[in-house]
């Protein structure tokens, strides 16, 4: 069994493709990249590398060749996110890929979330291309948070417009545990599952795990979804960036991001990594 996995050097990737190590010979891993030279390690362990960007489908056609199973990582371009996950999945069903498993959002099909449109248009995709499917529908990873670790080190605070909102937050390794357990096991095929924390934390919660990490004290500071795009602004973030991080701040606020349904969990046999665990490693 050959399985692939797109983004393979991105930080979701490789810890795939490192779990993946622990059980599968490297010549039956396929790491589609962009930059072979980032992929240089992976080629040094024994893994394929193949070359394919999400746009380029001819590549990706060539890179799927004999591939059993696919880990389609979603695409970081927001906004051109779905037109590449098409070409992948048009480029899997050419090529006789069996199984895709696709990095999701939580609730991807009802949530107003501002991420969720891309996914859902993707899933529904994957519906349609007749080919067996899992649906990884990741909730927030722990490491996104690195910029509020660094603001509390720095400043004594963390700057969020997520008012009370809580986050089921886990790190990349608990996702690509979950990610790595799917495409070796059947019994996946099919279904969809809704992947989060086991504890959803609030700003507030987040602000004292840091003051006991740093040995002093850290604030959260609440702002609005304005207020903080106008701060982003000021400190030379683009008026879309910034919007953009503001609407999910919103989103948290709103609950979007705090369900805890222990899919992930027991997907991976394990409690998820802790918040303090998680914080003590940024």
């Amino acid at each position: 069994m050959t399985i692939a996995v797109t983004g393979a050097t991105g930080h979701l990737g490789r810890h795939v493709i490192d779990t993946l190590l622990t059980t599968q010979a490297p010549a039956d891993i396929v790491a589609i990249v962009r930059n072979p030279d980032k992929a240089a390690p992976l080629a040094e362990l024994g893994v394929q590398v193949r070359v394919a960007p999400y746009t380029d489908t001819t590549a990706l056609g060539e890179a799927l060749a004999g591939v059993d199973r696919l880990l389609l990582i979603s695409s970081s371009e927001v906004g051109q996110r779905f037109a590449q996950h098409k070409n992948v999945i048009d480029a899997a069903a050419a090529a006789g890929v069996r199984q895709i498993a696709y990095t999701s959002v939580l609730n991807a099909t009802t949530t107003p979330l501002i991420l969720a449109p891309e996914h859902k248009a993707t899933e529904e995709y994957l519906a349609a291309s007749g080919i067996a499917t899992t649906l990884l529908r990741n909730g927030w990873y722990t490491e996104n948070y690195a910029g509020l670790v660094a603001e509390a080190r720095e400043h004594g605070t963390v700057t969020a417009a997520a008012g009370e909102g809580r986050v089921a937050s886990a790190t990349r390794a608990d996702y690509a545990a979950a990610a790595a357990a799917v495409l070796q096991d059947d019994s996946h095929l099919g279904k969809t599952y809704e992947l989060s924390g086991d504890v959803a934390w609030s700003f507030a919660e987040f602000a004292d795990t840091l003051s006991e990490l740093l040995g002093r004290p850290v604030r959260y500071a609440s702002v609005t979804p304005d207020e903080l795009a106008a701060t982003l602004t000021a400190a030379g973030v683009p008026a879309d960036g910034a919007g953009f991080a503001a609407a999910l701040d919103a989103g948290t606020a709103a609950g979007y991001l705090s369900e805890t349904t222990g899919d992930l969990s027991r997907l991976i046999g394990r409690p998820t990594t802790p918040l303090a665990t998680a914080l003590a490693a940024l």
